[in-house]
């Protein structure tokens, strides 16, 4: 069997898990979460969007015909591919324990649910921001497996704009929660577990 079809195969099965989870789980919060809180960044996230599908076009080039995206590719060796294949295997149960974790809570952009709650278990025990960081994870992953330095290189303009709009988020959440929000601050990381909040492990809470 031609190698490539089957790291195109692999691509396409990672995407339509996490594309599938990640759609499953916004519909739940937007039929029960309740309406969005405040000004809704609504705008940006278009914006987002737009730059995703953005960086996305190389993707689907790819999984169409790779050929067409020559122009775009990396030499990796075969090691580095299936190093993306268990990369983007490990982010399809961490998105999932993410968005089961949040619940009804998440929201497409920064402003909050009228039935927010903060979230304090699951990944959310450790990090401020685990989705952005399994996001991040998938598009290394990604870029890794189907060896498209377009794709790597596309995926750090909606990173910066996410970098960029992270505090306004945590604003926000300062706004709503007060003071159990800066406490919850004050003990977690932004996208990546503090070494002292580490140690608390376990229990998962």
């Amino acid at each position: 069997m031609n190698e490539e079809l089957v790291y195109r195969g692999l691509t396409l099965a990672l995407l339509s898990l996490i594309f599938g989870i990640s759609a499953t789980f916004r519909r739940r919060a937007d039929r029960e979460g309740g309406a969005l809180q405040g000004e809704n960044g609504l705008r940006l996230v278009v914006v987002l969007r737009l730059l995703s599908l953005v960086v996305l076009l190389p993707l689907l080039g790819y999984l169409i015909n790779p050929a067409w995206v020559a122009w775009a590719r990396l030499d990796l060796p075969p090691w580095a591919r299936w190093l993306g294949v268990a990369g983007g295997t490990l982010a399809v149960p961490l998105a999932y324990w993410v968005l089961s974790s949040i619940g009804t809570n998440i929201s497409p952009s920064h402003a909050t649910r009228a039935a927010h709650r903060l979230v304090t278990h699951g990944p959310y025990r450790w990090v401020r921001h685990p989705l952005y960081s399994a996001g991040l994870l998938l598009c290394v992953s990604l870029t890794l497996l189907t060896a498209l330095w377009a794709l790597g290189v596309g995926m750090l303009i909606p990173l910066a704009v996410l970098l960029w709009r992270t505090p306004r988020e945590e604003a926000r959440l300062v706004e709503t929660f007060g003071e159990e929000y800066r406490a919850y601050m004050r003990r977690t990381g932004r996208f990546f577990p503090r070494l002292r909040a580490l140690a608390a492990w376990p229990p998962l809470g």
